[in-house]
């Protein structure tokens, strides 16, 4: 395989492991109280999201996220082989992110989400932080490139707060969260409209970005 995939696959590791695993510590150390739960929660996930990003940018982009991949190879920036070689990678990755953080905490392994996640404020939510993630990457990829760890790190910060969802933003993380029983979770059946959402939040973001970012009338 690639360095390209080993670079996704490992990044999605600590990724997924961090969210999961720091939500499971959240919550046993919070007594309860779910808003400090969840600063546990983001303040991890957006520091480790700087650290990958800054780490292994330069060797696949650091995606760990395929709808930030779809629209990298809808802008024709990747090959739909690098594409799909680099979504493997991160569910690859990521799933057994989602097991380590459960040996640590002495969980199950295997285990199915029943939290429920549903409803239009909640896929609005997905919409919303996934237009934004791929708005955030776009526009600072043109203009401050060597500012898009921390700028995606501090908008996902900014969402898991201000969106309904919490800010998923992220197919397979979406998939990962459904394998886990804790603060984390979606209930499995709740999935599909959380990607959908996702999806078209990151397709209208792409457009949104033709036309911001634009130079001169050329594609950002």
């Amino acid at each position: 395989m690639n360095r390209d995939f080993w670079a996704e696959a490992i990044g999605s590791f600590f990724l997924f492991c961090t969210v999961i695993g720091s939500g499971i510590m959240a919550e046993q150390l919070a007594g309860g109280n779910v808003a400090v739960a969840l600063f546990g929660n983001t303040i991890a996930t957006g520091a480790m999201l700087y650290v990958l990003i800054g780490m292994l940018g330069p060797l696949s982009g650091a995606h760990f996220n395929p709808a930030v991949t779809l629209v990298f190879r809808l802008r024709g920036d990747l090959t739909s082989g690098t594409a799909l070689r680099l979504i493997a990678g991160q569910f690859a990755g990521g799933l057994p992110g989602v097991w380590a953080a459960h040996l640590m905490f002495a969980r199950p392994i295997l285990e199915l989400s029943t939290k429920v996640r549903t409803g239009p404020g909640q896929w609005a939510g997905e919409f919303i932080a996934t237009f934004g993630l791929v708005f955030v990457i776009l526009g600072t990829l043109r203009h401050r490139p060597h500012g898009v760890p921390a700028a995606v790190a501090l908008y996902i910060v900014a969402a898991y707060w201000f969106t309904s969802s919490t800010s998923f933003a992220n197919p397979a993380i979406t998939l990962a969260r459904a394998l886990t029983d804790t603060f984390a979770g979606i209930a499995p059946a709740d999935v599909p409209a959380f990607i959908a959402a996702q999806l078209v939040g990151a397709l209208a973001a792409l457009l949104a970005g033709q036309v911001v970012f634009a130079a001169d009338g050329a594609e950002a």
